[in-house]
């Protein structure tokens, strides 16, 4: 892996982790403005604690060591709550603005995932 790939991935890594670390929290504490949100898009006020829950878990196995089957995981479910946040906002005829925020989680998701190093990738010798 390059000096240049490696730059990438901690930095797209490390912001994506900040962001769907707090995006958890504030989905943990359920505050006003994501109640207000949920209950705009038809969601149940129940998946905020879902989509919290997993969002932290997430974070954690993309950080920690080892486990590059755990991280393909992870990374597939920020992608499908992202994807699906960006599709939300679209079917509720939300203005672009409420479009920023999942765009860049799903952007910073494909190239944390793409430019991840070789011992973080699933490959027939570490399943």
């Amino acid at each position: 892996m390059t000096k240049r790939n490696k730059i990438i991935y901690w930095i797209a890594t490390l912001w994506l982790a900040l962001g769907m670390t707090s995006t958890g929290v504030v989905q943990l504490i359920k505050m006003k403005e994501e109640v207000d949100m949920m209950t705009h898009l038809g969601y149940p006020i129940y998946f905020l604690t879902l989509l919290g829950i997993w969002k932290i878990l997430g974070v954690i196995a993309i950080l920690i060591p080892k486990f590059p089957l755990l991280k393909e995981w992870a990374y597939a479910g920020f992608f499908f709550a992202m994807s699906g946040a960006v599709f939300s906002h679209l079917a509720s005829g939300d203005p672009a603005v409420a479009l920023f925020g999942p765009i860049l989680l799903l952007v910073l998701t494909v190239t944390s995932w793409y430019f991840r190093p070789l011992e973080r990738k699933v490959t027939s010798i570490n399943l």
